[in-house]
Parts: C-alpha cells; sequence; structure tokens
C-alpha cells in the first residue's frame, strides 16, 4: 500500500505496543524539561501507523524511515524532528509545530497538515527507504526520492523559508498559506489550490503550476524562471506590478497630497485639502511611520508590507484596503473603517482601536466586519467595542488585548489564541470556530 500511494518501501518495520511509545514520550518529555530520566525518543523504521501522539513534545524526535500513516500528530511539538524516508500517508497534523523538520523523502500524500507550522522545514528530495535498514539519506545520491504532498492538506500552513526543490504536490491544498522565500525550484504544483496564498520571494524556477489556483495570492518578487502557469487561475494576484492607480499619476505628488492633508487637519478642515488615496498602490512608501493620515481616505488601497507602526489613523477609511504583512504596531485606529480589509499577518501589536468620540457626543467604533486578519498579531491591542462580525480571526493572536463590548457575531476563530478574562464582556455569539479557540 505504501508504493501505491507514493511512499517509499520498507521491509519489515517493526510495530510498537502503544505502552512502548508512551514510556519513550514521557522520556522524550523528562529530557526536554532538564528532569532526571530523559531520553531521546527513536522511533526511526518502527511502525506506529495509526497511532495516537497528539499534543506532544516530540522536538528533534527521529522517525527516520518509520511507517506513519494515519498516524495523528495533531498539536504536537515536533520542532527539528527527522522524518526522513518515513511514510505519513493521510497522517494528521494539523496545528503541529514542525519548524526545521527533516521531511526529506517523505511520504504525506493525502496528509492533514492545516494550520501547522513548517518555518525552514526540509522538504526536499531524499533517499527512500528499502528495507529495515536503508541507506542514509544523501543529497548527492543519484536515487533520490521527491517529498510527496499530492492531495495534501496545507490551508493556513507556515512554510516559509521552506526548501522544497523537487517537491510533488498535485492537487495539494495551499490556501492562504505563507510560502514567502521559499525554494520551489523544479516542484510539481499542477492542480493547486494556492488561493490567497504568499508567495513573496519564492522561487518557482522550473516550477510546473499547470492549472493551478493562484487568484488573490501575493506574487511579489517571484523568481519564476522557465516556471509553467499553463492555465492557471491568477485573477486578483498581488505581484510586482501595479496595483490599481499608480501614485505617479495622481494630479499631484503623494509629498504634496499629504501636505494638503497635514494642513486640513491642523486648521480643522478650514485650509488644505482632505487627502483622497482610493485604489492607490502606495507600497512605494517609505515616510510612513508615526505620521498623522486622520480620516484619510484609502478604500481598497494597496499598502501590503508597509510600515506604519505608530500612525495616526483615527477614523481612516481603509475599507477593503490591502495590509497584509504591514507593521501597525502601536498605531492609532480609533474609529477606523477597516470592512474587508485584509490584514493577514499584520502586525497590530497595541495598536489602538478603540472607539473615537466625536461632537456631539457621537460614537464611531471601528469596524472590521468581514475583514481577513489570520494569523494577525493583536497582542495588547485596544478593541474595546470594535466590530469583527464575519472577520477571519483563524490564528490570530489577541492575547492580553481589551475585548470589552466587542462584538464577534459570526467571526471565526479557529485556532485562535485569546485571554481568558478578556472574553467575559465580549459577544461571541454565533462565531464558527472548526477547532477550539485557544484561551490561555
Amino acid at each position: 500500500m505504501a508504493d501505491q500511494m507514493g511512499g517509499p518501501h520498507r521491509i519489515n518495520c517493526r510495530k510498537l505496543e502503544e505502552k512502548r511509545i508512551s514510556e519513550a514520550a514521557a522520556q522524550h518529555e523528562l529530557l526536554y524539561s532538564g528532569r532526571a530520566g530523559g531520553a531521546r525518543a527513536v522511533f526511526a523504521y518502527c511502525d506506529l501507523s495509526g497511532m495516537d501522539l497528539s499534543r506532544l513534545n516530540l522536538v528533534d524526535a527521529d522517525f527516520t524511515g518509520a511507517c506513519l500513516d494515519e498516524t495523528n500528530f495533531s498539536e504536537s511539538k515536533l520542532d527539528s524532528a527527522c522524518f526522513a524516508g518515513a511514510s505519513m500517508n493521510r497522517a494528521n497534523m494539523a496545528g503541529a509545530s514542525l519548524r526545521r523538520a527533516d521531511l526529506r523523502g517523505a511520504s504525506l500524500v493525502g496528509a492533514n497538515l492545516i494550520g501547522a507550522n513548517l518555518c525552514e522545514a526540509d522538504l526536499r528530495r531524499g533517499g527512500g527507504a528499502r528495507d529495515a535498514r536503508p541507506t542514509v539519506i544523501d543529497d548527492a545520491a543519484e536515487d533520490l526520492k521527491p517529498t510527496r504532498l499530492s492531495m495534501a492538506m496545507l490551508s493556513s500552513a507556515n512554510l516559509e523559508g521552506a526548501k522544497m526543490c523537487g517537491l510533488e504536490a498535485v492537487q495539494a491544498d495551499f490556501s492562504q498559506a505563507v510560502l514567502r522565500h521559499c525554494d520551489l525550484s523544479g516542484a510539481r504544483l499542477g492542480q493547486t489550490n494556492l488561493a490567497g496564498a504568499n508567495l513573496e520571494c519564492a522561487i518557482l524556477k522550473g516550477c510546473d503550476l499547470f492549472k493551478a489556483d493562484l487568484h488573490g495570492s501575493v506574487l511579489v518578487g517571484v523568481k519564476g524562471d522557465d516556471a509553467v502557469f499553463d492555465d492557471a487561475i491568477t485573477t486578483g494576484a498581488l505581484t510586482d506590478a501595479v496595483a490599481g492607480k499608480d501614485v505617479k499619476d495622481l494630479p499631484k505628488s503623494i509629498e504634496e497630497i499629504l501636505g494638503a492633508h497635514r494642513i486640513w487637519l491642523e486648521t480643522d478642515g478650514r485650509e488644505g485639502q482632505l487627502a483622497d488615496l482610493s485604489d492607490v498602490d502606495l507600497r512605494t512608501l517609505t515616510h510612513l511611520p508615526r505620521a498623522n493620515l486622520n480620516a484619510i481616505l484609502a478604500p481598497r488601497a494597496t499598502l501590503y508590507g508597509l510600515n506604519l507602526s505608530g500612525a495616526q489613523l483615527q477614523g481612516a477609511q481603509l475599507d477593503g484596503a490591502d495590509l497584509r504583512f504591514a507593521c501597525l504596531k502601536g498605531a492609532n485606529l480609533r474609529g477606523a473603517n477597516l470592512k474587508a480589509a485584509k490584514l493577514a499577518n499584520a502586525d497590530l501589536r497595541d495598536a489602538d482601536l478603540g472607539p473615537l468620540w466625536m461632537s456631539g457626543d457621537h460614537l464611531l467604533r471601528a469596524r472590521l466586519e468581514n475583514a481577513d486578519a489570520r494569523y494577525a498579531d493583536f497582542r495588547g491591542a485596544e478593541l474595546r467595542l470594535a466590530v469583527l462580525d464575519e472577520a477571519d480571526l483563524a490564528y490570530a493572536d489577541l492575547t492580553g488585548a481589551n475585548l470589552r463590548a466587542a462584538n464577534f457575531r459570526g467571526t471565526i476563530l479557529q485556532s485562535t489564541r485569546l485571554s481568558l478574562d478578556a472574553t467575559v464582556e465580549a459577544n461571541f455569539d454565533e462565531t464558527r470556530c472548526d477547532s477550539a479557540a485557544v484561551a490561555v
């Protein structure tokens, strides 16, 4: 069966009893907690198929050449673990941490890696296990086998900086995944779902993306020499080309527009002019930290990756704006309109998204309805009275945030980190949690 699923062929893998596995995992935990009696878990060339190894600390464990088909590793810590040449077909690794893990030559056909952290993991070609003691993985060998992720589920996974040369991932799901700075040279990604994925500065030399779905993805700085994009869907993808209006085509220079806006603010609208940057691509701007942009009109503007730390954005109209990977740390966004904004992976630590009091005791709430804030960092942010109805906060971090009287009706909170005491006075009616939100 392993061969039919594309996995390495192995003979006489030793089947371990559940008791032996539990003992090895317990000793491994002792080792990494610095207590006596600890020992590294070594499961090389063993059969652990179908076993439950979820929520365990198996950092640096050895699974070389092991049979791990349908094994449950969900939410486990597997950083720097070795899975070289292992068969992991249909394994459940949802939410697992696999930072710098060695997966060379492994077979993960149909595996569940939704929300997993594979940052800097090694998924290059590797030597396959041929018998009970296969040859050692060797990059110089001529018969290296590709790592296989065909039909695997990697939605919202973090693969930043991963080595993925020669990867086979036909019909895999990488939607909303982070693939920044990945090396996908020679990878086979035909009919793969990369919708909304971030491939900034990825190397796609010789990569096969035939009929791949890349709509809404980030392709900024991609090195795509000889890449095959035949019949690929790239609608709405962000590239190095100008998105929307070019700053150079505005009636006035951006310096003049922002200067007139500053005067407009200082004179309460009597002089100067309110800045209207609707649909403008602002990625070329570099002088925005701590800038006074209160009340600015910038719906659907492109601010991807910009440094807006400490900026004044009270009452700003940013509905539908692209703020993915933007730094808004400590920014003042009281009463800002961020409806349907793209905030995935944005840094909003200590940002103020509380209410803005207007004249006549009128209260203007910060609005984030339908915003995409997957993996956004809201730690320590002020979200009192904020409206986040129908927003996507999957994998976001809201620990330490003030959520008093904030609305989360219909909000997606899959694996969202929340401070337990901060949730008491927030409205979480009809929230959608594909897996339980994490209260810390």
